[in-house]
């Protein structure tokens, strides 16, 4: 098949699948016409809003597998015909391969499916489900912080609609943050994927921008369930930023400690092939080694543990503005979140502090050494410090809003009881 063939195969197999309008099927099996209940939209917000959350939750996945699907298919597909016509593969990009255009071509046609659909005479929904699937092949780690803003911004606002764009904007900004060289030769085509894609969501959200701006959009209606979300994500933050530093403590410690015997051992295993002056200090350079990967990941999940906690607290702050310990916790995850942030920074420094103390240059490796024991230790103790304030978070994560459902059982068993 030629590449020409190829190409328009891909679109018209990859649009039809889009163009499958599940939400309208599922409320027409339901006996309701979906473009006359809610906003008349045919995708999973409105179905939902009609049928309940379940039946909003089934055409979500499916208008996500619709969008995934194709991608998955034409990856696959470009990798062979590119075998096939003796095309040079990278290995080191997935899942594009040099000249793979045809899982962003899939993808593309998937979303104009959805949102055009032929079967409904083009009045499709907002591409937001179908979308999700193509970028969670396509771009999985940006798709991921994507994701995480659209469920913090319902959570925090209830307003499907600003959550779809935000989660749009975060998709491109991670993906210009994640990818080194968002525009070179191998990048390019994905970078103006994720630009293309979110000009879409902005157009076909043109009338929700209107209604946020005149303060009449449609909110999710208030529930137990959306009660719970911010609690479930402010617990599940502060959880794994505290997780995290406990085991980044312990790991460095570990590390370094088995480098270190590893060098002052006069009985080294056989099967380590180290030179025979290896000592404790070259073990303690290749625990630095060792351990330095881990910051790349550390510091981010820090930063963004911290966001996920304070504009979490801050609605808490809001259902019981008179609880100090709101304010209170509030404040000290917020200081948390900074000693991380500036920690950062200075681990960054002390990193390019730690190379020049071998410098072949003796005045620049003596100069390195005296800075980076000040600064070193200024970086344990951001880190102690960020450790003990996320502790307190921590434990303050006992004293969270109690719903209103809850108050009135606890009254009754109270009348109850007494």
């Amino acid at each position: 098949m030629t590449g020409s063939l190829l190409a328009a195969f891909t679109v018209l197999i990859s649009y039809l699948i889009g163009a499958i309008p599940f939400g309208y099927l599922i409320a027409s099996w339901r006996g309701v016409d979906i473009f006359q209940a809610g906003s008349g939209n045919v995708g999973a917000t409105n179905v939902g809003r009609a049928l309940g959350w379940r039946f909003g939750i089934l055409v979500f996945v499916l208008d996500f597998a619709k969008g995934a699907l194709p991608v998955g298919a034409a990856t696959v597909a470009g990798g062979q015909w590119l075998v096939a016509s003796n095309q040079p593969l990278a290995t080191d990009h997935w899942p594009l391969a040099t000249g793979n255009w045809q899982p962003v071509l899939a993808g593309l046609s998937a979303v104009l499916g959805h949102l055009f659909p032929i079967f409904l005479r083009f009045h499709g929904g907002k591409g937001v489900a179908t979308g999700a699937g193509v970028v969670a092949v396509l771009l999985p780690g940006p798709a991921l912080a994507a994701l995480i803003t659209w469920v913090v911004i319902v959570a925090l606002t209830r307003f499907v609609s600003l959550a779809s764009l935000a989660a749009a904007v975060s998709l491109c900004l991670f993906h210009l943050l994640l990818t080194p060289n968002p525009f070179s030769s191998d990048n390019w085509l994905l970078s103006c994927f994720a630009f293309l894609a979110v000009g879409l969501v902005v157009a076909r959200h043109h009338a929700n921008i209107k209604r946020l701006l005149h303060g009449n959009e449609n909110r999710l209606p208030e529930s137990q369930l959306m009660a719970q979300i911010p609690k479930i994500i402010h617990v599940l933050a502060v959880g794994l930023w505290f997780g995290s530093c406990v085991f980044f403590l312990i790991a460095t410690l570990i590390i370094f400690r088995q480098f270190e015997t590893l060098g002052a051992s006069a009985h080294r295993p056989s099967w380590i092939p180290v030179p025979s002056d290896f000592n404790k200090e070259m073990g303690t350079r290749l625990a630095g080694v060792a351990v330095a990967p881990l910051f790349d990941w550390y510091f981010p999940l820090q930063i963004i543990c911290g966001f996920l906690a304070v504009m979490t607290g801050l609605t808490f702050s809001q259902v019981e503005p008179g609880r100090r310990v709101h304010r209170r916790r509030n404040f000290v995850l917020l200081l948390a979140t900074a000693a991380a942030a500036i920690g950062w920074l200075v681990a960054d420094y002390v990193g390019e502090l730690r190379l020049d103390r071998y410098n072949s240059n003796e005045a620049i490796a003596e100069s390195a050494k005296a800075a980076f024991a000040a600064w070193h230790g200024i970086s344990l103790t951001l880190n102690m410090v960020a450790i003990g304030l996320v502790t307190v978070g921590m434990a303050l994560t006992v004293q969270l809003p109690v719903a209103k459902e809850d108050e009135a059982g606890d009254c009754q068993r109270g009348t109850r009881n007494s």
